[in-house]
């Protein structure tokens, strides 16, 4: 009995525990985003003054058959106020993908832009795609910083401006910014990828605040090139379901450089919603599966951890009409849930869906679901169930390593 009460009571303490601490971590980055703002802005007042040249940037985007979600990005892309190279890794297209990336090139020659190219791949061997497209568009790129986003996104005028401004300090190597999903139809299935998308990096910016960076959207992503060359260079980077992550746990375990994460809304991007639970799934299950299956350590650590303390807790609630001494451990989760969506619209309300009380109750009935579905892309994990990017299957990460090697 002893050890019953110690389970249910210390399932739930534990988690709420974790969650504050998650949410101290997020608010040491925001303290040191808002230092970092403050600081850049005063360097760059100077160095306008002096005249001193601005940083080398190269944007690199890889393309997949994106014609019919790519024209946000594109105009987002010529409406820039910070000069940077731009490379689109156009991998295999064949929808009219090519000739719109021809037609933005262009149009940024017309506007003074020079820079601007497109690498075309009629072959990629994997094991995952969009790792193989990165890979050649690093390889091409001549900037001191490299930054990335895909073609389903749209960044703010500001964007390259605000992302290179985390970078003053030398000792960082990689800053992860905010992506936040639009709203592109009504109902609960639209308004939940908004919610979704906002805990999540909840969670990577609290746990990168405690100095446990494992994961990042590689869509608002960027990387100093002497930490990634110290790092070993791209090619380093283990295959991963999830490239991003494995990036940029190479990058911090190396324990040279720090990672960090902008707690800002000015340099937050917007990307592309899925239109089926099919779609969405699969995508949350390749970025669940990067986590659970990390080549990194500490990172597949922590993220299995989570997922089995919320897996648990959810897991409970069909056996408390026969256990009713469990209620413990899915009240934890349900307020660690309270506390994730405070933090998310403490930070981030300018960009989530606004509205009146149906509105809230689709917040509540997110609230509700997101630990109820994370338990799901758990088991759905542990199963190996098949992970898909844009019709690619990616192999399961132990088969990716020996491939590899």
């Amino acid at each position: 009995m002893i050890l019953y009460d110690i389970f249910r009571y210390g399932h739930g303490v534990f988690f709420v525990t974790l969650q504050t601490a998650l949410m101290f971590g997020f608010f040491l980055e925001w303290l040191r985003d808002r230092r970092a703002c403050a600081a850049a802005g005063i360097t760059e007042s100077a160095g306008s003054a002096s005249g001193e040249e601005r940083p080398k940037v190269s944007v690199v985007i890889p393309i997949h058959n994106e014609s019919r979600r790519m024209e946000g990005l594109l105009r987002s892309l010529l409406e820039q106020d910070c000069p940077a190279e731009i490379i689109f890794v156009d991998d295999r297209s064949v929808d009219e993908s090519p000739a719109m990336l021809a037609r933005f090139v262009a149009d940024a020659e017309e506007r003074g832009m020079k820079d601007c190219r497109v690498i075309t791949l009629k072959e990629n061997p994997g094991p995952n795609c969009k790792q193989y497209a990165l890979t050649r568009g690093i390889a091409e790129a001549r900037g001191e910083y490299l930054l990335f986003t895909d073609g389903d996104c749209e960044t703010p005028s500001g964007w390259i401006r605000a992302m290179v401004r985390r970078m003053a300090d030398t000792g960082i190597g990689a800053v992860i910014g905010p992506v936040f999903k639009k709203k592109q139809g009504k109902g609960f299935f639209f308004l939940y990828q908004c919610y979704d998308h906002a805990v999540r990096y909840n969670y990577l910016a609290g746990a990168i605040g405690l100095g446990a960076a494992g994961g990042g959207f590689g869509n608002n992503l960027i990387i100093s090139r002497k930490a990634l060359d110290d790092a070993g260079g791209y090619g380093a980077v283990p295959p991963s379901p999830t490239e991003d992550a494995a990036l940029i746990s190479q990058i911090r375990s190396g324990g040279k450089y720090r990672v960090r994460a902008i707690a800002l809304p000015d340099a937050a991007v917007e990307t592309g919603a899925e239109y089926s639970w099919k779609a969405f799934i699969a995508q949350t299950l390749r970025w669940n599966n990067g986590g659970i299956f990390s080549p990194e350590a500490l990172t597949r650590f922590n993220y299995n951890l989570l997922m089995l303390v919320i897996s648990t807790g959810i897991l409970a609630i069909p056996l408390l009409p026969f256990f009713p001494g469990l209620w413990p451990l899915p009240a934890g989760v349900f307020i660690v849930m309270i506390e994730n969506t405070i933090a998310a619209f403490g930070l981030f309300r300018s960009k989530l869906p606004k509205g009146g009380p149906i509105l809230a109750l689709g917040y509540f009935a997110a609230l509700l679901f997101t630990p109820v579905y994370f338990t799901l892309m758990t088991i759905m994990g542990y199963c190996r169930i098949k992970v898909t990017w844009k019709g690619d299957q990616i192999p399961p990460l132990m088969r990716c390593l020996k491939q590899k090697a």
